[in-house]
């Protein structure tokens, strides 16, 4: 299935007779405006714990992600810091995270991920260090910018010990996900004390972020990951799970005795907030939903009777809890890399385990963008960060700039789109424009790389990573 892709539209009127085609209705600029009159270029205060407020100098945010690059021991190595660096390259003013750090060993998505514990701290902060000298170095002051730590445990998708081995930490059987990752129907699942029990190493790791530097802990609950998959825990019995009190309670617990460990520590959560049905590869290589029989009620942020279609009224109570928690940094997402990527990370091609997209990439754009403004508008008060925006390439900064214009969001978030183009947020807010040749095009090189063993990077327009030996191993494998 072929749809046109982002760089042969050469106007914004050009992209707006696509979304008319596709009946989507999602506003972007003619013009992107330059410092200081930018929308994107506005400086936004957060109110804190300690009744002060961040100061966030720009609406450019770079997400967390796993660069499959740490040490076996959990420490930075010489390409984490490279690519903190370029962080601090950026221009963006708020780093969400930066990275996806275990709070323990178990909880690893693969065993290179970067892990918080005292052995660790030291190389942590000199992390946030080198992204602070990068940036103080190309923009001068760098009291507006905002640095927090993403913490986490990869539940369900943990792979801590082998690249090739899953060691899943589940809190219910899946009878999609069981079957797809190959999890016997008697595999145990965690018991509400090993869950009590993580929550101190979410409490210690709060605390050792803080000791580190960072400005703020980001207590992960989106993309399948465990805190993800208590949202929709609503098979499991005891206090974990049923109700949604109970299907919360481990975020509360997570603030609670982050406050008590880490006082004056700001929190913030990034959230799926929808999820469908998993996907799976149909005959002709195109996504499909893999659907069982009856409702679903397996999703966070999903009708249960349609479960590809998106059931806001979940991810509003729980932005309400979070106001009712104090918490004012929220960055929103959706589904999964590991079952539905195309609702996650729309893409014009799929990593290698993954297929091809069953829509238009931009339908998963609009998708996000959309669900992120009907959440903004219901909580105001609430900086919220949006996520989905490197497919839209050449016109990201357009549709940035216009949701940030219209009140729709107040952060625009960057993955994979920084991987190959550092200075996006800087080149845009300069006047200058983009460097097209640096537009990540979306071909997933980045995810096909640690799917396979290999250190995630943009191989295809980073010159760094295009002279590295797993380069022409990923030729061969695309190759097959």
């Amino acid at each position: 299935m072929q749809f046109p892709k982002i760089a042969s539209f050469k106007t914004p009127d050009a992209l707006r007779a696509r979304l008319r085609e596709l009946n989507l209705d999602l506003e972007l600029d003619d013009a992107v405006l330059a410092a200081p009159e930018s929308p994107l270029a506005q400086p936004l205060p957060v109110p804190r714990a300690n009744g002060a407020a961040f100061q966030i100098g720009n609406r450019f945010c770079i997400l967390p992600m796993e660069g499959w690059d740490g040490t076996p021991d959990g420490k930075p190595s010489d390409l984490t810091i490279r690519r903190w660096q370029r962080f601090g390259e950026s221009g963006a003013k708020l780093i969400w995270g930066g990275e996806a750090v275990a709070v323990r060993h178990d909880g690893r998505a693969n065993p290179n991920q970067l892990m918080i514990n005292d052995a660790n701290l030291k190389d942590l902060a000199g992390l946030r260090e080198e992204l602070l000298k990068a940036h103080a170095r190309d923009f001068g002051a760098t009291n507006n910018l905002v640095i927090g730590l993403q913490l986490t445990h990869s539940g369900r998708f943990a792979r801590p010990n082998d690249k090739a081995k899953l060691e899943p930490k589940i809190l219910y059987h899946h009878p999609v996900l069981d079957r797809k990752f190959g999890i016997p129907a008697d595999y145990p699942v965690l018991s509400d004390g090993e869950i009590d029990d993580l929550i101190g190493d979410f409490a210690r790791a709060a605390r050792q972020a803080q000791q580190a530097g960072f400005d703020f802990v980001d207590l992960k609950h989106c993309h399948g990951y465990l805190g993800h998959e208590f949202l929709s825990a609503r098979a499991r019995p005891g206090r974990y799970g049923g109700s949604f009190e109970n299907r919360t309670r481990f975020l509360r617990a997570l603030v609670e005795a982050a406050r008590r460990d880490a006082p004056g520590l700001d929190i913030g959560v990034r959230l799926s907030a929808f999820d469908f049905v998993p996907f799976k590869k149909g005959p002709d290589a195109v996504g499909v939903p893999d659907t069982i029989e009856g409702d679903y009620p397996y999703a966070f942020g999903c009708d249960p009777h349609d479960p590809t279609r998106p059931d806001l009224s979940e991810a509003a109570q729980f932005l309400q809890l979070l106001r009712e928690l104090g918490i004012r940094l929220v960055c929103l997402s959706a589904g999964s890399p590991y079952y539905n990527p195309h609702i996650q990370r729309p893409a014009a091609f799929p990593p290698s385990d993954g297929y091809l997209p069953p829509e238009d990439p931009l339908v998963g754009v609009a998708r996000q963008i959309h669900a992120t403004a009907t959440l903004k508008k219901q909580f105001p008060d609430l900086a919220i960060v949006g996520s989905g925006y490197t497919y839209l390439q050449d016109y990201l900064p357009h549709v940035g700039q216009a949701q940030v214009r219209l009140g729709n969001v107040d952060f625009i978030g960057l993955g994979r789109m920084v991987l190959a183009y550092p200075t996006l947020p800087a080149d845009a807010l300069s006047g200058r424009g983009l460097n097209t040749k640096q537009l990540c095009r979306t071909f997933s090189d980045c995810t096909t790389a640690p799917r396979n063993g290999m250190v995630s990077g943009c191989y295809p327009l980073d010159p760094f990573y295009k002279a590295r030996a797993e380069n022409e191993r990923l030729k061969a494998l695309k190759r097959q």
